[in-house]
């Protein structure tokens, strides 16, 4: 399966909690599946001309568990823009290759 996730946490300035909560949730499941290297979760700050950010994670389709666990919603694999690993395995970004190079985003 290689369905991405995605779960927008809504302001930046009230998403503290809620990151928080997913990040906790994210680290057992990694920690329980032994570290696997296909399992990251990523998060991008979007501002999108609005005074404030949101912030939006990304689960790869290895924490499928833990994306359903918080209700987050299929979506396509992210764009690089903007993009920051969370938490999990740096061999998640030559996932990306083709979108972008990964040397461009360091």
């Amino acid at each position: 399966m290689n369905v991405w996730f995605s779960k927008n946490l809504g302001d930046a300035l009230l998403a503290g909690t809620s990151l928080d909560h997913i990040r906790a949730l994210f680290v057992s499941a990694y920690e329980k599946s032994l570290s696997p290297k296909e399992m990251a979760l990523f998060v991008r700050y979007e501002s999108e001309g609005r005074l404030h950010c949101e912030v939006s994670i990304y689960f790869s389709p290895a924490a499928v568990a833990v994306a359903e666990a918080v209700n987050a919603i299929p979506c396509n694999q992210p764009s690089l823009d903007g993009l920051e690993l969370l938490v999990g395995s740096e061999a998640m970004w030559p996932a990306f290759r083709g979108k972008e190079s990964v040397l461009d985003r360091r």
